[in-house]
This record gives C-alpha cells, sequence and structure tokens, in this order.
C-alpha cells in the first residue's frame, strides 16, 4: 500500500491546556526540515473565517446563546474547510490546525448542551469526509491551566467560564479520545517542560513515515 504523501493533524484540549503553544512548536520544527506544510486553526484560518473568530471571541461570555455560537464556529468552519484545508491537501501540504470539530463536540455538545445529531448533520454538509488523519489532545490540572490563563495578555470569551465548565469539557475530550485510540495520542501538559514538545515531534514524524 503506498504512504500517504500529506497528513491532516489536529490539536485540542481545553485553554489553557497549551495546545496552541505546543501546535505551532511542532509547526516550526517540521518546516525546518523542508517539509510542505502550512499551520492554521480555528474558529478561524482564511480572511473570512478570521471575521468570524473576533465576533465569536469577543464580548461577555453569555454573549451569544449556545445555538448562536454553534452555528458561527460552524459557520468559520465552513469557510475554512473550503478556502483553506481543501486547497492544501489537494497542493499535497501537510496540515497541523489549532482546533477542529471534537473541540464543538467537546465545549458545544458535551459543555453547553446543544444537539450533537444536528452538529452531526451540519458536519455532514461542510466537511467533504474531511477527518484528521492524528489528534494530539492535551489534557492539564486545572490550577496550572488557570495559571496559564491569567499570564495573557488578551483574554477572550472562552477564557473566562468557571473551573467546573472546564473540568467538564476536558472530559469530552478524553472520552473523545478514548474511542478511537488509533486516531488521538493524549498527553499531560501540566508541567512547562520539553518533554512534551519532543513526544510530539516523535509522534508527528512517525506519522509522517507511515510506521
Amino acid at each position: 500500500m503506498p504512504k500517504k504523501k500529506n497528513y491532516f493533524v489536529t490539536f485540542e484540549g481545553i485553554e489553557g491546556s497549551g495546545k496552541s503553544y505546543q501546535s505551532r512548536k511542532l509547526f516550526n520544527k517540521v518546516k525546518k526540515k523542508k517539509i510542505p506544510i502550512i499551520f492554521t486553526r480555528e474558529p478561524g484560518g482564511s480572511k473570512s473565517a478570521e471575521i468570524i473568530r473576533r465576533i465569536i471571541l469577543t464580548g461577555s461570555k453569555n454573549k451569544f446563546n449556545e445555538m448562536t455560537d454553534m452555528l458561527l464556529y460552524m459557520a468559520s468552519r465552513n469557510e475554512h474547510v473550503e478556502k483553506t484545508l481543501l486547497p492544501a491537501l489537494n497542493k499535497k501540504k501537510n496540515i497541523i490546525c489549532d482546533r477542529f470539530i471534537d473541540s464543538t463536540l467537546a465545549y458545544q455538545v458535551y459543555g453547553k448542551g446543544v444537539n450533537k445529531s444536528l452538529v452531526t448533520l451540519i458536519h455532514k454538509n461542510i466537511l467533504s469526509n474531511l477527518k484528521p488523519d492524528l489528534t494530539f489532545v492535551l489534557k492539564v490540572n486545572m490550577k496550572k491551566a488557570f495559571q496559564r490563563i491569567k499570564k495573557r495578555k488578551v483574554i477572550n470569551r472562552y477564557d473566562k467560564f468557571p473551573k467546573s465548565f472546564y473540568q467538564k469539557v476536558q472530559k469530552a475530550f478524553l472520552l473523545l479520545a478514548k474511542k478511537n485510540k488509533k486516531k488521538y495520542f493524549i498527553i499531560d501538559n501540566s508541567r512547562d517542560t520539553k518533554e512534551t514538545e519532543n513526544l510530539i515531534f516523535k509522534k508527528y514524524m512517525k506519522l509522517l513515515k507511515n510506521e
């Protein structure tokens, strides 16, 4: 069976888990190896999707009701898929993405109680069968997560929820990961060490080699 030439990898986790930091670190390491790759994020990832991102993340945590919030995320994702993800894959580029569909399931479905069937139906229509080849789920203890959030220069809506909400969301991420262990890699990122960074890079390079 021929080796796949490009891979779509996502990073998931609650606020303060370090997933944005670790996903960027991985991208920079891979890019240095002259491997064709792009870094992107959700919400956002294209010019139009970034406009929706600003609408989603600014203001009070209760700015929108649960359904409005979910639909805005889906609108952003639709633009992202059409304008960035599919074109990159068609050009044989690898992708590292900070958040994707698991964040919608963890936050909007498990965290806020949005109907899962509706989310599944929308995804069926906008994803064009696009699925991550590997997802890194970064878990973190709550004390560490809040310490990291407090250090941020800019606080968005999703940095303002209570501890109980983040606990519920993290539990959902871990549940999703344990249902498909071949496509998920769970890492405890509670400590600020190079160990996590090296572990992620090693796992990613194994994926590229189709091991």
